[in-house]
């Protein structure tokens, strides 16, 4: 079938292609929405791809007192892995040197899943024995003491082997500062879809990339078809109109998640427009080959 245009945009017919993962989610309250905001990004600092980071991270939503647990500003944080024992490993050492050290800090599950992770279970050991076990309301949380008073988190969080990570778009523009504008568009309306999270810096990759490469050991390098500098001396996917690409990436509590922050994103840059931002909507994949779930971006359309 043909690329199709709205509203002066050109959209690519191809797909994206994700890929199955594990993921969970917690909640980090604070005494105000500062702080909470502080150890939710701090914990989620380097998670922007598991190819080297061990996991995806992000804020899905940040959460008003009257949502959480304790009643205190708060942010949900999600976590993705490509398995159950490196998800455990990366929420351990992120909320342990990250949300643990933050003043003020309360940590609670963020997802009821099909199993459990540990928290409180296994941080309350920084207490020395003076962790104190508390059960309210059939949730099972650790009280141990910090130098500003004590840090308040709950046993376990849910785990769902249901979640899905790499779905994606590109955003293509005539200048770089276009591109961003689309694509901080885009990334504003992706964090209003709950259950979805853009992991890479601001939510927003420049380096877009394929599996492998040339040198020995690359699990992935520079893809040449989508860079602008390169067009006229590599097999360009590129017009002579685009000057910048940027990658939207999503990650999702479930496959319906992911398709809704994409549908989302998609169409703010559609509404956004050719003359302020992106000319052409298009999308990564592996052939259909690799991925379980496929996205058509004409599906995507609003």
């Amino acid at each position: 079938m043909p690329n199709v245009s709205a509203n002066g945009i050109v959209i690519d017919d191809t797909f994206a292609e994700a890929f199955g993962m594990r993921a969970t989610a917690i909640i980090i309250t604070a005494p105000n929405r500062k702080w909470a905001r502080q150890a939710a990004i701090t914990m989620t600092g380097f998670a922007t791809s598991v190819i080297g980071c061990g996991c995806e991270a992000a804020i899905d939503v940040e959460l008003p007192p009257s949502a959480t647990p304790d009643g205190r500003p708060g942010c949900r944080v999600m976590i993705f892995a490509m398995g159950t024992d490196e998800l455990q490993k990366q929420l351990l050492n992120r909320v342990g040197q990250c949300v643990l050290t933050s003043p003020g800090s309360a940590c609670f599950a963020g997802l009821e899943g099909s199993a459990e992770l540990k928290l409180g279970s296994a941080l309350r050991y920084f207490g020395d024995g003076w962790q104190i076990s508390k059960k309210i309301g059939g949730r099972h949380f650790w009280r141990v003491p910090v130098m500003d008073g004590e840090f308040l988190c709950e046993a376990t969080t849910g785990l769902t082997k249901g979640a899905v990570g790499g779905g994606n778009f590109f955003v293509m523009a005539e200048s770089s500062a276009k591109a961003l504008v689309a694509a901080e568009a885009a990334v504003a309306a992706i964090g209003l879809v709950p259950g979805a999270i853009v992991p890479f810096p601001g939510g927003i990759a420049r380096s877009g990339s394929k599996i492998g490469g040339k040198y020995k050991g690359m699990i992935a390098s520079a893809n040449e078809a989508y860079a602008p500098t390169l067009r006229g001396v590599v097999r360009s996917e590129l017009g002579s109109d685009i000057n910048a690409v940027l990658e939207i990436v999503i990650d999702g509590e479930t496959n319906d998640a992911v398709a809704a922050a994409m549908k989302a994103g998609i169409k703010a840059v559609i509404e956004l427009g050719p003359k302020r931002g992106a000319v052409r909507i298009s999308a990564g994949n592996y052939g259909g080959k690799l991925g379980k779930f496929i996205y058509s971006l004409k599906d995507m359309l609003p």
